[in-house]
């Protein structure tokens, strides 16, 4: 085991080989703390932060619950504790809703939702043990408000949120945080082929709705507004803070989105109300 008295804290990050995940990576290593950092082949992680004291590489394919259960054991294994947890790995997929297939639905899933379930699972016996923790959940701002051509991505956010709601209320009684991040569009590689499947299939009837955000897409790649160091920072200062929100939107451009989608919300609430509560007994 490595002494982790000299850390100030461990993290255990998934996908964090390259994007979001690198750049937490690297803020919380510059900080005096030590990472575990996972990706589905741990060479992407030695190639880009060489080997250091703090810096455990481990592969991980987060579908694969048998693997979680391993990476957790080796974190503890050898730096005694984990602090912080944050599931980052995950993609996109880019279509209307009717133009996904089954299969890219179930695959979708299966990172984003049921691999974060699968990491999450396998660590949260080790902070309940340490009465200690805190737990980070990447979403988006497609994980407070959908739109066209990222429906089915979204949905496997809106599923992010709601674990998170209720893993923050059933863990703080135990002394563990929870927190969902919601990036708005941040200036890494989410929008290229690594990071983002479009569907193949395409639909006339679609062109003026997810068809145009293809083509958004295409544009903006890598002139996002947000800049990922920042948010970095922002990671660091929200493990740091006594009092940790449960949601943390990032980025103006979400600001925006989430303020008006609660203006929405509300408006359409007062409109129906009404109807809404003409249905009880």
């Amino acid at each position: 085991m490595t002494t982790s008295h000299s850390f100030k804290r461990v993290w255990l990050i998934t996908g964090a080989s390259r994007g979001i995940g690198a750049k937490i990576a690297a803020a919380a290593l510059a900080n005096g703390d030590a990472v575990v950092a996972t990706a589905r082949d741990a060479g992407t992680i030695t190639q880009r932060f060489g080997t250091q004291p703090g810096l455990l590489a481990v592969a991980l394919d987060v579908t694969n619950e048998a693997q979680g259960i391993a990476v957790a054991n080796a974190a503890i294994e050898h730096f005694g504790r984990i602090d912080v947890l944050v599931n980052n790995a995950g993609y996109g997929l880019l279509g209307a809703v009717e133009e996904a297939s089954a299969d890219e639905v179930r695959r979708l899933y299966e990172t984003n939702v049921f691999g974060l379930l699968n990491v999450t699972r396998a660590v949260l016996p080790h902070l309940r043990a340490a009465r200690s923790g805190h737990v980070i959940n990447l979403s988006s701002v497609g994980g407070y408000r959908s739109g066209s051509g990222f429906g089915v991505y979204c949905s496997t956010k809106f599923a992010v949120e709601g674990l998170s709601e209720a893993l923050h209320a059933e863990l703080a009684p135990l002394g563990i945080k929870v927190t969902v991040v919601e990036p708005g569009y941040f200036r890494t590689e989410f929008l290229e082929g690594n990071s983002l499947v479009e569907s193949p299939a395409s639909i006339g009837d679609y062109d003026g709705t997810a068809g145009e955000v293809r083509k958004i897409a295409k544009a903006v790649t890598l002139n996002q507004p947000g800049d990922p160091d920042k948010l970095a920072q922002a990671m660091i200062t929200l493990v740091e803070a006594t009092n940790a929100p449960l949601r943390l939107p990032l980025g103006s451009d979400c600001v925006a989105a989430i303020e008006a989608k609660n203006t929405f919300v509300a408006e359409e609430l007062q409109a129906w109300h009404e109807v809404s509560v003409s249905t009880d007994f």
